[in-house]
């Protein structure tokens, strides 16, 4: 099922939540909305279900008008962040449900196959019997998915579903969640504020701020490619250093980085990632000085100052002989530079 929005707009007390939103979601595509708390992307994923209307703009699915279609008959799974699983009901009745209230009616001989059906895909079966309170946080999630998947939704729609879950079985129910999707090959949006967790999963990747859309694309060209310093900044660790460009050269201080700068003279802000820096003893590069030496298990983390008082953390190998205090030169390997702002 192929999603539509059109210069979707919500205003809650005169706050504008999302601001004229088109995105297209192909048929199949797994979509990441990703953004800051605030961003708007709750909000468009609650539009889409059904939960919220909007003020302004269409949604459709397929050619079909959805944007004042009750959330009922919508056709949608949604999987929220806290289960919102029955704790009376056993797994198997929490999954049933759906379908027993459906539109579409089944007989308990065909809704039990199914739930049986549910449960191996979720990797809980011979589990049906028990409650919600006697199974672990993953195990409830994926029960919760279950049941989103029982009413044969045409869309699925994950908010934060993995945010109240330790970082292990995040990583775990990630990579299960996108064998899921991959045999199922329903269209889902999934909402989350985890950068790793939007680029580990996603085919495409939405990033929102203030409501609105600020770049979108596979998360290789968000992560190769950031068009903004707001994009850089957000999708990990991102060291700013202030530079000034002059007739297409960009300096900090009296230092000349490597890179070409195509656009006005004037202040600008250099974003490089940790990896992206390396110190050198010797070299014609920003001199710093070592503050700090953070000793990790497999790598060292340095922070160093530069002269011009920007403070810059990079890695090194285990092996480097450097301690605070030391002094040398900070070499950018790959940067993105934008105007200051």
């Amino acid at each position: 099922m192929k999603i539509r929005l059109e210069n979707v707009v919500k205003t809650f007390d005169n706050f504008r939540a999302v601001r004229d939103v088109s995105l297209d979601i192909e048929s199949g595509e797994l979509l990441a909305l990703l953004g800051p708390s605030g961003s708007g992307k709750t909000t468009i994923l609650r539009m889409v279900a059904g939960l919220e209307y909007t003020d302004g703009g269409q949604i459709y699915f397929g050619d079909e008008d959805a944007t004042n279609i009750p959330v009922r008959d919508r056709g949608v799974g949604f999987v929220f962040q806290h289960y919102a699983l029955f704790p009376h009901m056993t797994l198997h009745e929490n999954i049933a449900f759906g379908m027993k209230v459906s539109k579409v009616k089944r007989d308990k001989a065909a809704i039990d196959a199914r739930v049986e059906d549910l449960l191996r895909l979720v990797k809980l079966d011979g589990l049906g019997e028990r409650f919600p309170a006697q199974i672990s946080g993953g195990q409830r999630q994926r029960v919760a998915l279950a049941r989103a998947l029982s009413v044969d939704p045409k869309v699925l729609l994950l908010d934060e579903p993995f945010g109240a879950l330790d970082a292990n079985v995040r990583r775990d129910l990630r990579r299960w969640l996108r064998e899921i999707h991959n045999e199922l090959g329903i269209t889902t949006i999934f909402v989350t504020h985890d950068q790793e967790e939007a680029l580990d999963l996603a085919d495409r990747v939405v990033i929102l701020n203030q409501g609105e859309v600020v770049q979108q694309g596979t998360p290789k060209e968000v992560c190769r490619q950031p068009n903004s310093s707001f994009v850089m900044r957000f999708l990990g660790d991102a060291n700013r250093i202030s530079g000034t460009a002059r007739a297409g050269k960009v300096f900090v201080g009296s230092a000349e980085v490597p890179f070409a700068y195509s656009k006005a003279d004037g202040p600008v802000d250099i974003y490089a990632r940790p990896n992206d820096l390396e110190w050198e003893d010797l070299h014609d590069g920003i001199p710093a000085e070592v503050t700090r030496v953070l000793d990790r298990a497999g790598d060292r983390r340095v922070i160093a100052s530069t002269t011009e008082g920007d403070l810059l953390e990079f890695d090194v190998p285990p092996e480097t002989a450097v301690e605070a205090g030391d002094r040398g030169h900070i070499v950018i390997r790959r940067a993105k530079i934008f105007p200051a702002g």
